[in-house]
Formats: C-alpha cells, structure tokens, sequence
C-alpha cells in the first residue's frame, strides 16, 4: 500500500530492532543495494550516557562524535542528535537518501511523530524496517527476559521486556526482515502481530531498496494500526499456527476482578494489547501493553466525547500456549467485567476510596 499522502523531501529508510546483528545486515543490505545513500547510525551507551553517532557512505566514514545525554533516553537522543542530524545531513543536499539505524531496541514511532508532527519539505519517511534475529525469533516475541537482563535497554530506568520492545517494533514496521532462518511459525506470528500490508521477509527473500525508497510508510495508517483504542476489525490469521483472541466488551473491569485475573491475562509466552476502562476512573483510557509473561498499564488521554470500551487482543504460538490455556485467558477477561447489576448499583468502594491501581494510573478522577 502506497502512503495516501506522500510528502516531497530526501527519503529516510528507519532501522529499528532488537538484535545488532541483524540490525547489520539489513542496514548494510540496504547500503549496497542504495549506494548514493548516506547511513545513519545511533548506538547509546546506557552506562556512560553517551550517544555514540556514524555517518557513512560508499566513500567511507565521515562522522564519528560521542555526545554526552543529560539522561541518556532515546527521547532525549531524538530531540538532541538524531532528528537534527537527519535535517543537516538533508541540507547538504549529497545523496539520494538516508538509511538511520536506530539505537537498540528504540521505537521508529518516536522519530516518526516528531517529523510528522514538524512537517517540512526537507524530510520524509519512506519506511520503517524492523529487523530480527530468526534463531530467537519466537524467544523475542513471547519470552520473559528484560531488556536490561540482555543489555539491550536504552536507559537506566528502561524496564520494557524483550518481547514487548519487539512486538512493538513489529507492529510499527512497514517492513520485517528475519536474519538467519527461522521456525515457520514463528514467521507467522510475525505477520500476525504486523499491519496488514507490511512486507514479511523470511531469509532468504529479498529487500527491494527501490521500492522501500520510492515510499512504503502510511504515518496515519500506522498510527492507527498501534493505536490502543483501534477499532477496525482485524485480518485473518496467516495460518493455523498462530492463535489470537480479539476480547472485547462495552462494560468496565472490575477493580478488584482485575487485579485478581492479572497474571492471567497477562501471564504466559503471548502479546496482548489494547485498552481498558474502570468505573472508579471513568473518564481516563487505560492502555494494556503486554508480552511474555510482562505488562504494562498506563493512561493515554481521556474518552472525551468517545463510548469508553474495553478491547485487548492476545496473540500466540499454538505450540506453547495450548488451548485450555487460551480458554483460561477468555474465562478471566469475562470475570473481570463489570457486571450489568454493579453498573446500575456501582458498589460505594468506587467512588469513596482508591482502586489499587494508583501506582499505574495515578489517583482516581472521574
């Protein structure tokens, strides 16, 4: 699918993951395979907080600067060097593109709204790659490790899990590209968990560097797509692999249902994501990002003159999580809604003390 709008200025191909290696190999094929482009590439050192930045072309290395972070964030990294980078290398007006390998395991999106959200002409994303490891693949995608634990974090406070660094880059991509071979099905949990019309790549398929040039980036479509309140109905499953469980209810959770079917629905080697509502906070969107075992909850804005509702989507790999498993995580999301009768007849506690969610989302506020 082409961008709906595309916008004029020099091409920026992101390169985002989780695995250096692979990150590598897909910067360096797009780097022979675009030899007037310039390369991009950020690495923070968590430890010294110190952004470590190169640039290069086919005539070599051009650049190479350490700048110290005052918080070594990736925030911090797109709003002090990699954008403004991007912008001055844009400026000189030498090349036909720029491949930008991100640091690891740093989110396209945030590269992506800050341009989107300052648009000018000298700039624009033609396609965010997501480059994985095959060996590890289905590890990546649905185990418990932190990124700390594996030294892949972005700072100090980084307490995001593997998985769900991964999935998210996944979810974000216009394009994946698997490094080494992979198990087949943990392929299909990657086009599974992807937008519809990313391009999957297998080893062995092919990167067609003009194409992701010319545009594959649809910001608004993206956006929609990650988004944790989206609506639209979802694509089939690639195949009999892959699990998914699309739970969705107009009602509430309850407090203290929730908090007691946690580790349900949130526990075990899956992706689940989307968003929620209590009645003791009606007003606020409550987010759910979880994978391997690992979520995170938070608020994302307020419902305003939208119908709060509650939506998460589990997604997994039939190999480990077997179906009595799956029918356990319906049971608990079912038990966790509010029911009709506590609605009409909201029990005081809502309204007259905390919910116990507090340290996620802040003191209760209609």
């Amino acid at each position: 699918m082409e961008p709906s709008h595309p916008r004029s200025g020099l091409p920026v191909v992101l390169v985002t993951g989780v695995d250096d290696a692979a990150m590598a190999a897909a910067t360096i094929g797009l780097q022979w395979d675009l030899p007037h482009a310039v390369v991009v590439s950020h690495r923070i050192d968590v430890e010294a907080q110190r952004l470590h930045r190169t640039v290069s072309d086919v005539s070599g290395l051009l650049e190479e600067e350490a700048v110290d972070l005052e918080h070594a964030c990736v925030s911090c990294a797109i709003r002090e060097d990699i954008v403004p980078t991007l912008r001055r290398l844009a400026g000189l007006e030498r090349w036909s593109a720029v491949v930008a390998r991100l640091p690891l395991s740093a989110e396209a999106s945030q590269v992506c709204r800050v341009l989107e959200g300052e648009p000018r002409p000298d700039l624009r994303i033609a396609a965010v790659v997501a480059a994985l490891d095959g060996a590890t693949l289905a590890e990546t995608l649905t185990g418990g490790l932190l990124l700390a634990e594996v030294g892949r974090h972005c700072a100090r406070e980084d307490r995001r899990g593997l998985a769900e660094a991964a999935c998210g880059l996944v979810e974000y991509a216009d394009v994946v590209t698997v490094h080494e071979d992979a198990d087949a099905a943990a392929v299909d949990l990657v086009r599974a968990l992807a937008r519809p019309d990313c391009i999957v790549l297998p080893e062995g398929a092919g990167l067609d560097a003009r194409r992701v040039v010319a545009g594959l980036h649809a910001h608004h479509a993206t956006e929609a797509w990650v988004a944790e309140t989206r609506t639209a109905p979802l694509p089939p499953l690639p195949s009999p692999t892959v699990w998914r469980l699309d739970l969705r209810s107009d009602r509430p959770f309850h407090p203290e249902r929730l908090h007691a079917g946690l580790s349900t629905l949130g526990g075990g080697p899956h992706r689940s994501r989307g968003c929620f509502w209590l009645p003791s906070r009606p007003g606020q969107v409550c987010a759910w990002d979880g994978a391997g075992g690992q979520v995170s909850i938070g608020t994302v804005g307020r419902w305003a003159q939208r119908t709060p509702r509650t939506r998460l989507v589990v997604t997994g790999l039939c190999a480990t999580v077997p179906a009595a498993e799956r029918e356990r995580i319906v049971t608990a999301f079912l038990l966790a809604l509010a029911t009709e009768a506590e609605l009409r007849d909201p029990p005081a506690a809502w309204h007259t003390r905390g919910d116990g969610f507090e340290p996620w989302l802040g003191m209760t506020a209609a």
